[in-house]
């Protein structure tokens, strides 16, 4: 029988036929069958027919269903993909903007910070419903695969209370294996190690990374016997262009020893020392490319991708279709880890899986990020051993706010929502305990239809209420209303992105958003 695969959320303009290529890729794959579900019918619609002309463009006996009824899509599933975006375009605007008028300037707001708990709060309460069918009518040991954030939390949810085995897939690693392996051929050249011709590639270098997801370390990287470790931040610092786009990235790196994965604008957000003081905000990021820091640049490349797509779609279907082949095959891990359970072919790469004593330094049960390897026997994960100090330091305070932020979207208790929110690195260093309190009730408020389980403990009501009573009484606590971040940029419309039209569609199709290194 063929392997029929669920992908939820997949109305996902890049994702879903970014998965559905890199699966077609492999031989023993060619007759999948496609369970596509979303909530909105229309990017459904779109993103089916796109996929349905890929596959007949390429000759393939690969079939493909579309509907709005997830049990439906997900019954007798193999494996379930996840890559949703719980409360769309509409939701993600007010993770950014509430808390701009109380100082937090984002340039994701995805993972942690005010935006990213907020978002876990939504995402979870979907991630249980689809532990429920999943677990009800899918096929026994069916594996979830989760693509969406905040990475940690929906799969720590999913594990933990879901009962559905999840295991969490991001690029982050792959970017800084990319990073590393640049600098060290500048280095090598240099060093007359290598040829001026030569490049030398990510995979030729041995690397662990450990931690938690967007925040994992590069712990090991050994190059022909040299170890890279200690020369990482000189690697870094001779690099053409990294000393201006990943300034705090190298800044972590001088002061701890070790490089994250993650970019310069994400890792901003998840400390509390680089976005806290706005007038300091510009001296850390870049504004070549959105991910390097720009105020809510993740919320603007995705706005203008999608009215991009809504508009320039009947040209997308002219298109001749993409040709599936290996080396079109992407570096997402999805493929690769089916194609291992499923044929044998030994694949490793780093994953996102609840820490059974692989990490000593971290608590037992969060979700971690280690390499791991895949065959039919399943996913082996090896024990990676302690973090260096400062590492775990870091990653233990982002711990403890994501199991602060999961149990509270699993019970809807908004006092450890709040309590989560001021646990965290940087809402912490620029908010004082009442602002995070005001805050976070403007939240669930905007939030609300996305937010049953907040709906059914009466936070929601309960936090209407304080707002409304600190409004006549003259104690609502003063914000920045109409501040729009210190480093925003103007999200364009369709008919301005006419003038680069194809640097537009380039954005509107990436899966990893990451790569769109210019303002299109």
């Amino acid at each position: 029988m063929p392997l029929k695969i669920a992908m939820i959320g997949a109305g996902s303009i890049g994702f879903t036929r970014r998965l559905m290529a890199d699966l077609l890729t492999v031989p023993e794959f060619a007759d999948t069958h496609f369970a596509f579900t979303d909530l909105n019918q229309h990017n459904l619609d779109m993103v089916t027919q796109l996929a349905e002309r890929d596959i007949k463009g390429n000759n393939l006996p690969a079939t493909v269903t579309a509907t709005i009824d997830r049990r439906a899509a997900i019954a007798d599933a193999d494996y379930v993909l996840c890559m949703i975006r719980c409360g769309g375009l509409e939701a993600f605007a007010t993770d950014i903007d509430i808390p701009l008028k109380y100082g937090i300037d984002q340039c994701v707001g995805d993972t942690i910070c005010a935006g990213g708990i907020m978002y876990g709060q939504r995402g979870i309460a979907a991630i249980l419903d689809f532990c429920k069918d999943i677990r009800e009518v899918a096929k026994p040991d069916a594996l979830f695969l989760n693509y969406s954030n905040p990475m940690a939390m929906l799969t720590w949810a999913a594990n933990t209370y879901g009962g559905v085995k999840t295991i969490g897939l991001c690029h982050g690693v792959q970017g800084a294996q990319h990073q590393i392996a640049s600098c060290t051929t500048i280095w090598a050249k240099a060093q007359g190690l290598i040829g001026t011709d030569e490049k030398i590639h990510k995979n030729d270098i041995d690397f662990i990374f450990s931690g938690i997801n967007h925040q994992t370390w590069c712990v090991k990287a050994n190059w022909r016997g040299h170890d890279l470790i200690p020369m990482m931040h000189a690697l870094f610092m001779g690099h053409p262009d990294y000393p201006t786009t990943e300034k705090v990235r190298i800044d972590v790196l001088k002061r701890f020893g070790f490089y994250s994965t993650e970019s310069n604008g994400h890792l901003s957000e998840y400390l509390p020392w680089y976005r806290k003081r706005l007038d300091d905000i510009t001296k850390w990021i870049d504004m070549s490319s959105w991910i390097n820091g720009e105020t809510g640049g993740y919320l603007r490349v995705c706005t203008e991708g999608r009215n991009w797509f809504e508009t320039d779609f009947p040209n997308w279907l002219a298109q001749d279709p993409p040709k599936f082949t290996p080396d079109k095959r992407s570096e997402e891990h999805g493929s690769y880890i089916i194609e291992g359970l499923e044929t044998g072919r030994v694949y490793r790469g780093h994953f996102n899986v609840p820490n059974v004593n692989h990490i000593p330094n971290l608590p037992n049960d969060c979700i971690i990020e280690i390499p791991g390897y895949v065959d039919r026997n399943g996913l082996n994960m090896p024990v990676v051993g302690d973090l260096p100090l400062a590492c775990a330091a870091t990653c233990n305070v982002s711990v403890r706010v994501q199991e602060m932020a999961v149990k509270a979207a699993v019970t809807g208790d908004a006092l450890l929502l709040k309590q989560a929110m001021l646990h965290d690195p940087l809402t912490g260093a620029v908010c004082d305990p009442e602002e995070i309190w005001q805050m976070t009730d403007e939240m669930l408020v905007a939030g609300e239809k996305w937010l049953p389980q907040y709906v059914a403990t009466g936070a929601i009501e309960a936090a209407k209420a304080s707002l409304a009573k600190h409004e006549a009484d003259g104690t609502r606590v003063k914000t920045m209303d109409g501040f729009k971040g210190v480093a925003r940029l103007h999200t364009k419309s369709v008919e301005e992105m006419q003038e680069k039209a194809a640097e537009a569609r380039s954005n509107a199709q990436a899966a990893d958003k990451g790569k769109m290194t210019k303002n299109a």
